[in-house]
């Protein structure tokens, strides 16, 4: 059978339709996206397990993912039930808090005299009561909601975990189907090109691990020096939770002025609720620095991008995607700007990748390949 070629506008016009339907296709579906999103980041973090298990241990790669997944998996669960063993402690925080509450409530319906005038907060005090007696009740009215709301949540978790175990065992077979779907003049490219984008995640991966020491031991440190109990356990979960950008190290800050409320200082001569306002003053002071300058500096000297530009990205992904936005929009950006640099030299005509490369790092020096055009401009 004679088959006659496609000609290089059709070829041109097929590739746009096909993209444009992939595109309208994506955003269709964008709903359901997030958990895929979620499941190939866990797995991107457990995948350094799954290689030391696979090259030190010499384990197959089936065996590898099974016992780092379900490690993982152990790990995620524990979690949340330990948390079980403060159920004590939690109920008196909330109790304390609503004492609290009632303080500053009576305090505020108060008439008080300051420098011979009379400062009546009644009306403040009038908001806080009516707060209360509305928000209390409804959280009952929304429990079904919330049901509803958490069976939904258990669905995505499954299909989450689904996905990161799919993800971890297939990986290198998704790899190489991918690779090969190129013509073989181009495979090398293809290669060179992963390689240079999984440095970067890698390279990611180490600024965000490297972050974490940083936070939990500069938080042990502090709240060491303000005699808060249990400082070092304090401060590894911060350090854990700096992992989730915003809500985590809010969550770290709540549980230690929790436990300064509840426990005060060991040498700090002042009522709880006051040691509990100068753990978030420390709080706050110490995440400005984390967040303003130690996280820009670390993430962009991580992937080679200059730190106002990693401060916009993270500050609009934020706002424009949530937690997860501001989780994975430094890397991603990193990562466009490798394929977008590589695109631009093939269009211009130029070698593939510069020698040694500027984007990838160190890692990234080995010669790339090169083109047949390359290597005929190199014998002339």
């Amino acid at each position: 059978m004679n088959e006659k070629p496609w000609s290089l506008s059709l070829r041109y016009l097929t590739l746009g339709i096909l993209i444009i339907l992939l595109a309208i296709g994506l955003w269709y579906i964008r709903p359901v996206l997030q958990p895929l999103v979620i499941a190939a980041f866990v797995a991107y973090l457990i995948e350094p397990a799954v290689n030391i298990l696979t090259n030190r241990a010499h384990l197959s790669r089936r065996a590898a993912v099974n016992i780092s997944f379900f490690l993982g998996l152990l790990l995620l669960v524990g979690a949340p039930a330990s948390m079980t063993l403060f159920l004590d402690e939690v109920q008196q925080i909330i109790r304390d808090v609503g004492d609290l509450f009632n303080q500053i409530t009576v305090w505020l319906s108060q008439t008080h005299t300051l420098a011979g005038y009379s400062l009546d907060f009644g009306q403040l005090a009038a908001r806080l009561e009516e707060f209360r007696s509305t928000f209390i009740p409804s959280l009952a009215e929304n429990a079904l909601q919330l049901l509803e709301q958490t069976s939904m949540g258990a669905l995505w978790i499954i299909v989450t975990m689904v996905a990161v175990y799919y993800f971890l065992a297939e990986w290198p077979n998704l790899r190489e189907r991918f690779v090969h779907s190129f013509p073989a003049e181009f495979q090398p490219e293809v290669e060179e090109l992963y390689r240079r984008v999984r440095i970067v995640w890698m390279n990611y991966l180490r600024g965000q691990i490297l972050l974490m020491v940083i936070v939990g031991v500069v938080f042990t440190l502090a709240w060491t020096i303000l005699g808060i109990p249990g400082a070092l356990v304090l401060g590894i979960v911060a350090g854990f939770l700096t992992l989730i950008p915003d809500v985590g190290p809010f969550l770290a800050a709540v549980l230690a002025a929790a436990v300064a409320l509840l426990e005060g200082s060991s040498w700090i001569a002042l009522p709880n609720l006051g040691v509990a306002l100068i753990v978030v003053a420390v709080y706050l002071f110490l995440i400005a620095i984390k967040n303003f300058w130690l996280r820009p500096f670390i993430m962009g000297r991580s992937v080679h991008m200059p730190e106002p530009l990693v401060f916009i990205f993270i500050i609009m992904a934020t706002v424009l995607w949530g937690i997860l936005g501001a989780l994975l929009v430094i890397p991603a950006a990193a990562s466009l700007a490798i394929i977008f640099n590589y695109l631009r030299r093939r269009v211009l005509g130029m070698t593939p990748f510069q020698e040694p490369s500027e984007e990838a790092g160190p890692e990234a020096a080995r010669p790339a390949p090169r083109s047949r055009a390359g290597r005929r401009k190199e014998k002339k």
